[in-house]
């Protein structure tokens, strides 16, 4: 896979061993003591003119003055992302406002750093071929169409694409990316941490080179295309009960408009609140990479309270660095959702999803009835971890969502409550290692040895 120049000329690290000289050492003054990480790390303390001062002093510190992170996280900090503004291919630029043609290029190839070069590199990674020959095993199930009991009694626990029901939605061939750029362009919606002119993004989707791209994941997109974009889209009768709708106004967010594009997307995580998921694309294509629960990805690792998770930093690091074992795992599911297909991620699945073309997308958070135990559970037992409520207004969602079950659903909560009773007691004798002599329950501590302990 051949990766283009750095726009500098910048070389990775490995480089330096045949060189006569590296920039990194002899232009950077006392800098060079630190790691370029550190560097990096002081610089993004800086205000802009500082920063912009410290660049001209010598060719090493312009290179790493021109990393466009700083710049992205200036630009995302300061005012200027919260006014009209015209984006301008690089944070840098667009933070400064220039054209192209009023920025200076200065090459320094004689700059060997991998701080520096290595998240360039991961942005020119094509992500296409990672979703090329997939392995017979690893292949999402496609189905036309599905039925509710089909649903419960047999997929609801798995991964699935249904190829046919988003082409019958009202909206869906009226709603296109520039379509909507026309009609609401001048309304603002939320990309990771701003919130942006549809336009703007737009423009951003267009003209960027960024290691993670800004994805938009507007969580009121209902309200700010006035209600359009509801009445345009059908909840399938196949996922049956959400047993969220039992806390109406007060449920959590449940529901977003994605949109991203080329190589943006979402490095690997669980859905909120141990809901599942569906997700529709209405135009482009994106590819989905899924492991069980209790199998966390390669590269992936979960704290022991499941509060954190960490991972590498960007989609293209992982996919360089783990794929080809990932697909080697057990449980590991894998697939391409087109444009006018759902893809339904079940409840406590990892899941990493990359666009493969600019793609637009929504998607809907619920709990199907053969989940409730999960999500009765985690709003139990990891209320640290419980997210999209009203905090100022709802203080105990595990109550809250248990009042409500039983008000309406006695019987399924009865139910959901004897699962977890029961998953309860099988943790327990696991743990103890107990066994059952003559109806009676003795703990055994699996060393073979029966004799009194002080």
């Amino acid at each position: 896979m051949a990766i283009p120049q750095h726009p500098l000329k910048i070389k990775p690290s490995g480089n330096a061993y045949t060189a006569s000289t590296n920039l990194r050492d002899t232009s950077t003054g006392l800098f060079a003591m630190f790691m370029d990480e550190l560097i990096l790390d002081f610089m993004g303390y800086l205000e802009p003119e500082s920063l912009r001062t410290l660049g001209i002093t010598s060719k090493g510190l312009y290179a790493f003055s021109r990393h466009d992170e700083l710049w992205r996280f200036l630009f995302i900090e300061s005012p200027k992302s919260k006014a009209p503004f015209k984006w301008r291919g690089t944070w840098r630029r667009t933070y400064l406002n220039l054209e192209p043609s009023q920025e200076s290029r200065i090459f320094t190839p004689d700059l060997y750093s991998d701080t520096l070069h290595r998240p360039f590199q991961m942005s020119q990674v094509p992500m296409r071929p990672f979703a090329s020959s997939i392995p017979a095993q690893n292949h999402i199930q496609r189905f036309e169409d599905m039925s509710d009991v089909e649903f419960n009694n047999t997929y609801s626990r798995t991964p699935f694409i249904l190829t046919s029901p988003v082409k019958t939605w009202p909206g869906y061939k009226e709603w296109t990316i520039d379509s909507l750029v026309l009609k609401y362009g001048e309304v603002r919606f939320r990309a990771e941490s701003v919130d942006w002119r549809l336009c703007d993004y737009s423009d951003y989707m267009k003209d960027q080179n960024d290691e993670s791209p800004l994805y938009l994941f507007d969580r009121e997109f209902v309200e700010k295309t006035n209600y359009e974009m509801e009445k345009g889209f059908v909840v399938l009768k196949c996922f049956g009960k959400d047993y969220f709708e039992v806390l109406g106004d007060e449920r959590p967010d449940r529901r977003w408009m994605v949109l991203g594009p080329q190589r943006s997307g979402s490095t690997f995580h669980k859905d909120p609140n141990a809901t599942s998921a569906w997700n529709a694309v209405i135009e482009g294509d994106k590819y989905w990479i899924m492991f069980p629960p209790g199998s966390p990805p390669p590269g992936v690792y979960e704290s022991a309270d499941h509060s954190e998770v960490t991972s590498p930093l960007s989609i293209a690091e992982w996919l360089v660095g783990f794929h080809r074992e990932a697909r080697k795992t057990v449980g590991c599911k894998e697939g391409i959702c087109k444009a006018g297909e759902i893809l339904y991620v079940p409840s406590g699945w990892w899941h990493l999803v990359v666009n493969l073309s600019p793609s637009l997308a929504l998607t809907q958070n619920f709990i199907p009835p053969t989940q409730l135990p999960a999500a009765i559970e985690f709003l139990r037992d990891q209320a640290g971890s419980v997210s999209g409520f009203d905090t100022k207004n709802i203080k105990d969602p595990y109550s809250l969502f248990i009042k409500r079950m039983d008000e309406q659903f006695p019987e399924e909560l009865a139910d959901a409550m004897q699962v977890l009773e029961k998953k309860k007691k099988k943790k327990w004798d696991e743990l103890v290692g107990g066994t059952q002599v003559g109806g009676c329950f003795t703990f055994g501590f699996g060393d073979g040895d029966d004799s009194d302990a002080e």
